[in-house]
């Protein structure tokens, strides 16, 4: 299972939306059942993200939005976002793993 999450930062918040994303991988790195959790910032507008990520199942991926690292997260997101973010899930069909 996949999920790609898109989301922009408000003026001035840039580095706040970027420090607390970097932070979550290495909390997520913990939880069963996730097998990927890739954040990435666009080249053409720094204040946008993306964040990758790839679940066994929907059970891991609820698990995951049920940790306390995910719910401050979310609560933190509401001062510095411009919008709300773009979710979408999706599944895997095909992949290359070097």
């Amino acid at each position: 299972m996949i999920v790609v999450a898109k989301m922009k930062a408000k003026e001035g918040s840039k580095e706040k939306l970027e420090g607390a994303l970097i932070d979550m991988v290495s909390k997520v790195n913990g939880e069963e059942g996730t097998l990927l959790y890739t954040i990435s910032r666009s080249q053409s507008d720094p204040k946008e993200f993306l964040i990758y990520e790839k679940y066994v199942d929907m059970d891991a991926f609820v698990h995951h939005t049920s940790t306390p690292h995910f719910k401050e997260l979310s609560d933190s997101l509401a001062s510095i976002l411009d919008g709300a973010p773009e979710v979408g899930m999706y599944d895997e069909l095909a992949a290359l793993d070097k």
